[in-house]
């Protein structure tokens, strides 16, 4: 066994179930929930307590599994370190979804080897479904592998986007996107948890997903998702950058060049 393929099989045999239990603890807290411990980190932008102690259970397993990991979290409750080996943790991704009490949200989680995305899971506790995918071997939601969508014009496709929370500097390019994308597409969708929907986009039940002013929490894990589904992940420009830029487009091989092509249009 290699070294890649020991971190993969400790990702699978033993990350995920700590994946799984986090989220099953922010389920039980949506009952309940206490909205006095609530803060605003910007505008639009909430964080409870439950992000909080989500994101500590996280780190407290995931430390046993490889010691000298580093760090990129959400919350910030454990110190940022860049290593060889580095978690990318976003623990509630649908934080307004979970305070608002609509289960549209879910946990994190990537695995960074170097520069590259090896592992990557997004737990959805509302449906009990484990999207994971590991470089080289393909992507699942529970035991089922999954594909991205092979539809290839987008009168039939459904498409799924966010917008932006405090930068409004391109939002009314977007707005003109969002009204191509309603005359042209068969349907729009927005989730509310952008790695939900890039979970989607990888297990076949969005077409498209784009979206900008994300950070690198909320789609690291959807990457890999997308790529071991056979999908295509860039961004707004069809460059690898989208963990910088924050600008994302993941969809299927061959709705990709036409959903750039109306970002040029619109929005760059």
């Amino acid at each position: 066994m290699t070294e890649l393929d020991h971190y993969l099989d400790i990702f699978e045999r033993e990350a995920l179930p700590i994946i799984q239990e986090t989220g099953k603890y922010i389920f039980r807290e949506l009952q309940g929930f206490d909205h006095s411990k609530v803060e605003t980190k910007e505008k639009n932008s909430l964080v409870s307590y439950v992000d909080k102690m989500a994101e500590k259970r996280l780190v407290a397993g995931l430390d046993n599994l490889y010691p000298d990991a580093g760090y990129i979290t959400e919350e910030e409750v454990t110190e940022t370190k860049l290593r060889e080996l580095t978690w990318i943790i976003d623990p509630l991704d649908g934080t307004t979804n979970f305070l608002q009490g609509i289960p549209i949200f879910c946990v994190s989680v990537a695995l960074r080897h170097h520069d590259e995305i090896i592992a990557g899971a997004v737990y959805d506790p509302a449906r009990d479904e484990m999207f994971w995918a590991l470089s080289g071997h393909g992507a699942y939601v529970n035991e089922s592998r999954i594909e991205a969508s092979a539809k290839k014009i987008l009168s039939e496709a459904i498409i799924g986007t966010g917008f932006p929370y405090h930068d409004m500097s391109q939002l009314e390019g977007h707005l003109d996107m969002l009204a191509d994308m309603l005359r042209r597409g068969r349907g729009m969708r927005r989730l509310g948890s952008a790695a939900l929907d890039m979970a989607y986009v990888a297990a076949g039940r969005l077409d498209v997903f784009y979206e900008h002013t994300l950070n690198i929490w909320d789609i690291a894990a959807g990457i890999v998702l997308v790529q071991e589904a056979g999908g295509v992940v860039t961004d707004y420009e069809g460059g690898q950058q989208a963990g910088t830029t924050g600008m994302v487009v993941a969809s299927n091989k061959a709705l990709h060049p036409v959903i750039l092509d109306a970002i040029r249009t619109h929005i760059l």
